[in-house]
């Protein structure tokens, strides 16, 4: 490759990130190269903020900079419903709605013993000990419609049904295999409203 050998590191670290690729990697760093100085230089503290200031929920487990994100200390949504989502971006989708006005719980994962993902190392433990203080009336399971969803609603229905929490999952309107983040609106609220008991 002629490029400069510090322009290839830049590319090598673009090219890590998710949906980048060789070309997508070189088109960013020459791009980057043309810019300003300055705008550069916000972008990498910028990053570098982001990751040092940027934690779990303790309750949720969604995005904040506090103890607690911005859900879970509105006094105003509903405490007595519980939306267990796989990803941080699902409740970013689910919230564009404006339906939805209840809490949530992000597991960080789905189960995935091919990819030897257990329910240990996901958020499960923590739902479950959550369900056991708060006394929901209702848990959402709101995972992906493909096989490793599928799975993690059915374990984590299994652990809550016994503790007389009414567990539904979305089911209308959202395709086998298809993720939340990648949803439109009426899909997803469609899929929203249309939730099953498990």
């Amino acid at each position: 490759m002629l490029f400069p050998p510090t322009l290839r590191q830049l590319m090598q670290q673009l090219e890590r990130l998710p949906g980048i690729g060789t070309r997508s990697a070189q088109r960013l760093a020459l791009y980057l190269l043309r810019r300003p100085e300055e705008e550069i230089v916000r972008l990498a503290e910028s990053l570098v903020q982001a990751r040092q200031r940027t934690r779990l929920c303790q309750r949720c487990f969604f995005l904040s900079e506090d103890d607690l994100c911005e859900i879970c200390r509105d006094p105003s949504r509903d405490a007595d419903t519980i939306c267990v989502v796989a990803d941080p971006r699902d409740v970013v989708a689910i919230e564009r709605l404006e339906q939805y006005r209840g809490l949530y719980h992000v597991l960080h994962g789905l189960i995935s013993p091919a990819e030897g993902v257990q329910p240990e190392d996901l958020k499960i433990g923590e739902l479950v000990e959550r369900v056991r203080t708060e006394r929901p009336r209702e848990v959402i399971l709101a995972t992906p419609a493909n096989v490793e969803g599928d799975a993690t609603a059915l374990y984590i229905a299994r652990l809550l049904k016994p503790m007389g929490v009414r567990v539904t999952r979305i089911a209308y309107g959202m395709p086998v295999g298809g993720e939340l983040d990648y949803a439109d609106a009426a899909t997803l609220g469609y899929a929203l409203s249309g939730r099953q008991e498990l």
